[in-house]
């Protein structure tokens, strides 16, 4: 999440640079995502650095987890793609381009992580359901109505 965090507030800090523009709207997209991510991602490496996600069971945080990457990755990927067809090819834009297609980039990477994370506790949950299950079926309930006919 390091990496992931200096990309989002390097594309963030490169777009602020920016003083003029003509048609902002694809640098106004792209400032919203870059911003929103760092700020999302921030406070979710925060829980986790402080196990505060441990005090609030309830939520499925690897699938928090997981869905925050994902959404990451795709309007990076949009507001990377939008910005670098509007921009006006000065520096600053340019380098706002690369940062969030490398923001993108790394975003992909960690929600396929995040997945794999998400899908391998699933299936163990599902294994030791089944487990249970079986368990429970073998015990078998001393009912005295009931005769055994191999006795």
């Amino acid at each position: 999440m390091d990496a992931v965090m200096l990309l989002a507030l390097t594309a963030f800090i490169c777009i602020e640079t920016i003083m003029e523009c003509s048609p902002c709207e694809g640098l106004y997209f792209f400032e919203f995502v870059s911003c929103s991510a760092l700020v999302v991602t921030g406070a979710l490496l925060l829980l986790f650095s402080l196990n505060l996600h441990t005090r609030i069971p309830q939520i499925n945080w690897n699938l928090t987890d997981l869905v925050n990457t994902g959404l990451s990755t795709f309007f990076f990927f949009i507001a990377s793609v939008v910005l670098a067809a509007l921009n006006h090819k000065t520096g600053a834009e340019i380098a706002a381009v690369v940062f969030g297609f490398l923001a993108t980039a790394v975003y992909a990477a960690n929600t396929f992580v995040a997945w794999r994370v998400s899908s391998r506790q699933q299936s163990s949950r599902q294994s030791s359901d089944y487990i249970r299950a079986r368990t429970e079926s073998r015990e078998v309930v001393q009912r005295p109505e009931i005769q055994r006919l191999d006795a």
